[in-house]
């Protein structure tokens, strides 16, 4: 066992890294990383039920320590949130239990992240609107916000927060830290959703050594950043370096398949 860990770790040690570095980069500012996840898994040759698999799995470890802090400091407003997930969660499930082929899966997953990339690159102007006087909630607009990100987010393997928050930003649905706790807890219910339906459709496959790795360091490195703030990098600058990241593979990703 100990010989296949090591064999592992050496094929896969650049994977392994910047699992670690992106845990420690995302967690520090609220988020799970599953759109950087995905990025980095789309261009190894893994195959795609893995790719998702490991993508929400990742996502679970890195949201649920966020997400426990957000709960001890009363940061939840559970009567806007729950329309958010009653919507969500069935969506996500069916979205990962939906069988989609291998050029489907990529095109959308290069969609999702070309969408990714450009909130990343505006978030900073998306978020100060939400500092502005709020507007009053509509149940009927957070059902359709939960259900659409939740499918999405299901079939491509992400927890939806990179969408949600955006989203939620522009309505001026609550404050931006209120707003930061909503989108940790959505990603965390929406990955196990999608992780749920994934795991009944005939496809599901992990790499067990391989994802065991991963989330023990995407563990370790959302512990890390969930404890620090970043010193060296404005979160401003990181989150348009990963955006540009993002957008560079996407763009590949579309050329490969749709040529």
């Amino acid at each position: 066992m100990t010989h296949e860990f090591a064999k592992v770790i050496a094929l896969n040690w650049e994977i392994i890294c910047l699992f670690f570095i992106i845990a420690v980069l995302y967690s520090s500012v609220g988020f799970g990383g599953g759109s950087s996840y995905l990025a980095v898994l789309a261009v190894t040759a893994l195959a795609f039920p893995q790719i998702r698999a490991i993508s929400l799995l990742c996502n679970i470890v890195v949201v649920t320590g966020g997400t426990y802090i957000y709960i001890k400091n009363n940061l939840f407003n559970w009567k806007k949130i729950i329309p958010l997930a009653i919507a969500s969660v069935p969506m996500a499930f069916l979205g990962g239990y939906l069988k989609i082929s291998q050029s489907l899966f990529f095109i959308l997953l290069s969609l999702t992240l070309l969408i990714a990339a450009f909130l990343m690159w505006t978030s900073n102007y998306i978020s100060k609107k939400s500092e502005e006087l709020l507007i009053q909630n509509s149940t009927k607009k957070d059902l359709t916000f939960g259900g659409s990100i939740g499918f999405l987010s299901g079939m491509v393997g992400i927890g939806g927060g990179i969408f949600l928050a955006p989203l939620l930003h522009l309505t001026k649905w609550d404050t931006p830290q209120k707003i930061a706790a909503t989108s940790s807890f959505f990603i965390l219910i929406n990955s196990i959703a999608g992780l749920g339906g994934q795991y009944f459709n005939p496809n599901f496959s992990v790499e067990p050594v391989l994802t065991f790795l991963l989330m023990l360091t995407v563990l370790i490195g959302g512990q890390i950043g969930s404890r620090i703030s970043i010193k060296f990098i404005s979160p401003l600058l990181l989150k348009k370096a990963t955006a540009f990241l993002i957008a560079f593979i996407a763009i590949r990703l579309l050329i490969k398949h749709l040529l």
